[in-house]
């Protein structure tokens, strides 16, 4: 997104309020998890166990963002730059999933798909109203709103996949959902990475001009 890496002042987590809200935004994706892995397996589906894998990998990144709130601008730039490469490395596994299920197709359960797909929409809907004042602040703060936002994205796609499939009783649509959530990963993942290195190039040199 355009003016994403700039280095004007941005909110950076110290807000009770904040913390309050992000805490609420955990448990959901927590919870989420376990629902959606559960039915992910159940119903044979990839988009819904590539949906949950991004449910644990947010509540554990929120975690973090938790942990370094308060701390320097090279601190947080770092553990954005750590979450941005997480994302990207569950965008590939995703894609690597992908791929060895289009080898052995399987059509999933729609009816499994849909429903737990519309309880996740929930959730991270939710999610994204919490935090959605907040989505401009540093990367670190940035980074949990960008991937509350992908993953109400996901939902919705996976819902259309579960028609899909019910319509076409193949198993393609989910792969490629499934496919597509991973390209999001991956496309949020750079932005994430891209605003964490100028913030750290930005901290050091910071550094580098205070005086001694």
């Amino acid at each position: 997104m355009a003016g994403c890496c700039g280095h004007e002042a941005q909110f950076d987590g110290l807000s009770a309020a904040y913390k309050q809200r992000l805490w609420i935004v955990i448990a959901l994706n927590a919870a989420m998890f376990g629902v959606e892995m559960a039915a992910g397996q159940a119903a044979q589906s990839q988009a819904l166990k590539a949906d949950a894998l991004d449910f644990l990998g947010d509540a554990l990144t929120y975690g973090l963002s938790l942990a370094v709130i308060g701390a320097s601008l090279r601190v947080r730039a770092t553990a954005a730059l750590f979450k941005g490469l997480s994302l990207m490395a569950m965008g590939l596994w995703v894609l690597g999933s992908t791929v060895y299920r289009v080898i052995y197709l399987g059509v999933p359960q729609a009816e499994i798909m849909g429903s737990i797909g519309f309880l996740a929409l929930i959730a991270n809907v939710a999610s994204v109203l919490l935090l959605r004042a907040y989505k401009d602040g540093d990367a670190n703060v940035r980074s949990v709103w960008l991937c509350s936002r992908n993953d109400a994205i996901g939902n919705v796609a996976v819902m259309v996949a579960a028609l899909a499939v019910w319509g076409t009783e193949t198993g393609w649509p989910d792969l490629i959902v499934a496919g597509l959530m991973a390209g999001l990963f991956v496309n949020s993942s750079q932005q994430i990475i891209r605003q964490a290195l100028t913030e750290r190039r930005h901290a050091k040199g910071v550094l580098r001009t205070a005086p001694h």
